[in-house]
């Protein structure tokens, strides 16, 4: 019988601390360094963040979470990324001088949450229909 180098609840609080990590690096490498408004011609104002910005973010995020989600680590999956986007929108945000910031960073966090958990239930979901391998043959 092998023995496992990490067991019991380490491996899911390596993976969330891990994946916390990766979100808040990659939201400063797609949004962190955006922070100007773009004016339109009509006088309306737009951003600070383009689509393909958070398009980016979103792909960038996908291969970790589906990773940890085939693993097994689903929980740490959407806690740690929820965790990190969270961190960082609050540190991205906080110089905003209405407060309103906390609703968005709220918004983040439900979002994240919510899509993560739902991408990692599809992986689990196609992961049980795949067969385990060839035993009945």
């Amino acid at each position: 019988m092998r023995r496992r180098l990490l067991s019991g609840p380490a491996p899911r609080l390596l993976t969330a601390l891990l994946l916390a990590v990766v979100a808040s690096a990659a939201w400063a490498a797609w949004l962190g360094w955006d922070q100007h408004r773009d004016v339109q011609p009509d006088g309306s104002q737009t951003g600070p963040y383009e689509a393909w910005q958070v398009i980016g973010l979103v792909v960038t995020l996908l291969v970790p979470v589906c990773w940890a989600a085939f693993r097994g680590h689903a929980a740490g999956a959407v806690a740690g990324v929820t965790a990190g986007l969270t961190i960082a929108a609050a540190y991205d945000w906080s110089d905003d001088a209405s407060g309103l910031f906390v609703i968005g960073v709220g918004m983040v966090m439900v979002g994240t949450l919510a899509v993560t958990a739902g991408v990692c239930a599809l992986i689990g979901a196609v992961g049980r229909r795949q067969p385990q391998g060839r035993a009945h043959e």
